[in-house]
């Protein structure tokens, strides 16, 4: 299978960003799972979204699609927004805009250090930038996985239920990724599942390795563009990397993401679990 690289409206660079600070029509997202490193420095005008906090409900459930809406307004986003997300958790909120039809959203592709390595400065001070009134398409099925599908999927030859965890949470000595014991399910994983850990498509910095390695990485988990793949992690965080890989950078033509994850069906009582 050839690789395609992603097209120019899909990621930038740190020079498109600069050559745009400062533009209404672009709005700048930092996405991750704590506010440590937006709290250190972040891109001038961009606001942090928690993949946790924003996202996740008190019950680690996602949100509703008011409560995305109203993210959306208060982050200065409109329909016609060019949205460029960035950091540890960029591919989650590409994903999850996309999912939801946004027209025009682009992530920065290479590490969020590399905007001052170029020499750029980071801030300090958070945006809040003036709200708008942003009300979003319902979910698209093409690349959103529901647990249902997941269930239903689980020994249909024509899909694929691809588990990007680490060895610990796939084998079930492990539910959380840091090892928590809190507030956690049932451990294991999805039957059937093929596991392919995320750090092994990725390069040092997080961001993902060229092409020819990830074809090589998933050609030998026997994922190939034949079949429907569903992505899942523990939140949708390494999932939608996972995805992006599939379906940006090697063209795979059928590739979703289970966004309730390992949190939903670990807490599922009646899921069936392999560990």
């Amino acid at each position: 299978m050839t690789a395609v690289n992603p097209k120019p409206d899909v990621v930038v660079d740190t020079d498109w960003i600069a050559a745009r600070l400062g533009d209404p029509a672009v709005r700048l997202i930092e996405m991750d799972v704590n506010s440590k490193a937006y709290e250190q420095g972040h891109l001038p005008g961009s606001v942090l979204w928690n993949a946790y906090t924003d996202l996740r409900d008190a019950t680690y459930r996602p949100v509703g699609r008011a409560d995305l809406e109203r993210l959306l307004s208060r982050s200065g986003i409109a329909p016609e927004s060019a949205v460029v997300v960035y950091g540890y958790s960029a591919p989650l909120g590409f994903w999850l805009l996309r999912t939801y039809g946004h027209r025009d959203v682009r992530m920065l592709a290479v590490s969020r250090n590399r905007w001052t390595e170029a020499g750029n400065a980071w801030t300090t001070n958070v945006s809040e930038p003036s709200e708008t009134s942003y009300v979003l398409s319902a979910p698209s099925s093409d690349i959103l996985a529901s647990r249902q599908d997941v269930e239903s999927a689980i020994g249909d030859p024509r899909y694929l239920v691809l588990d990007v965890r680490s060895r610990e949470e796939y084998i079930g000595e492990r539910f959380w990724p840091s090892g928590a014991t809190e507030d956690t399910g049932r451990s294991g994983h999805v039957p059937g599942a093929v596991h392919v850990p995320i750090d092994s498509l990725r390069r040092e910095d997080g961001t993902l390795k060229d092409p020819d390695a990830l074809r090589a990485v998933f050609e030998a988990a026997g994922v190939d563009d034949t079949k429907t793949v569903i992505t899942y992690c523990t939140i949708g965080n390494r999932a939608s990397q996972a995805w992006f890989a599939l379906k940006y950078v090697l063209g795979y033509p059928d590739v979703r993401v289970y966004y309730g994850s390992w949190v939903e069906w670990g807490k599922a009582p009646d899921s069936p679990i392999e560990s």
